[in-house]
């Protein structure tokens, strides 16, 4: 297998590194072939703009996302989206690490979302959700947070953390085709002792050692909906 891991997060001895780390360690002693893109030591540029495109479809009026289609199949986006599509392409699993912002991902992952995930090459027309580029591929967020697990929890005060992020469980990996696994949280963690740290990077460890047999959230299907993206009359579940 093939595992690509997006990492987000400043500090590298941080515990949202650890876990990057453990991952590293125990899918290559798997036998598995592990690529990284470390979005801060690459200096990542998360701003989507003009400069992303050799050519354009309209010099008069950018369009981003026509400006990705164009470029993509011109073959003139930029040199460091290329390089990260490839790696997308090549994976099998992708991995996002990074710590829990204002409910949802850091600014630099989500500006690696807005340039990587490109339109014409990811998704576009009726290319989304299970009939989206990247179908076939798993995609997985592994994240740490200050809140307390029963805070975060249905019920508590800040919602379900599934819910929580939706938006990029499904509006981002879902919608591009990827079956999306159950989000591994570290809770708590500035507040941990080392050795409750311990206990949850032994907890990701196991996940990590069965991810084969985990099954992945309930996504939108394509078949359940008209040429007008309509709901037919078929049970439809909910993100779970």
């Amino acid at each position: 297998m093939k595992v690509l891991i997006v990492h987000a997060h400043p500090e590298p001895q941080s515990f949202t590194a650890a876990l990057k780390d453990a991952a590293i360690a125990d899918l290559t002693a798997a036998g598995h072939e592990v690529v990284v893109s470390d979005l801060y030591a690459m200096q990542w540029n998360p701003v989507a703009s003009a400069a992303d495109f050799g050519s354009r479809g309209n010099p008069e009026y950018m369009n981003y996302a026509l400006e990705q289609r164009a470029n993509a199949e011109a073959g003139t986006l930029a040199a460091d989206i290329e390089a990260e599509l490839a790696k997308v392409m090549a994976a099998d699993l992708i991995i996002f690490t990074f710590p829990l912002y204002w409910f949802s991902v850091p600014a630099i992952l989500k500006g690696w979302f807005d340039r990587v995930l490109v339109s014409g090459r990811v998704y576009g027309g009726r290319r989304f959700y299970d009939q989206g580029s990247l179908a076939g591929k798993r995609g997985w967020l592994v994240l740490t947070c200050g809140g307390r697990d029963y805070m975060l929890s249905e019920g508590g005060i800040h919602g379900d953390m599934t819910q929580i992020l939706k938006p990029v469980l499904q509006g981002t990996l879902a919608y591009t085709g990827l079956s999306v696994l159950p989000p591994f949280t570290g809770y708590h963690i500035p507040y941990l002792s080392p050795e409750k740290r311990a206990e949850i990077l032994a907890d990701f460890r196991a996940r990590l050692a069965a991810l084969d047999s985990v099954e992945p959230l309930t996504m939108p299907v394509l078949a359940s909906y008209d040429r007008e993206m309509k709901p037919l009359d078929r049970e439809m579940k909910p993100l779970a």
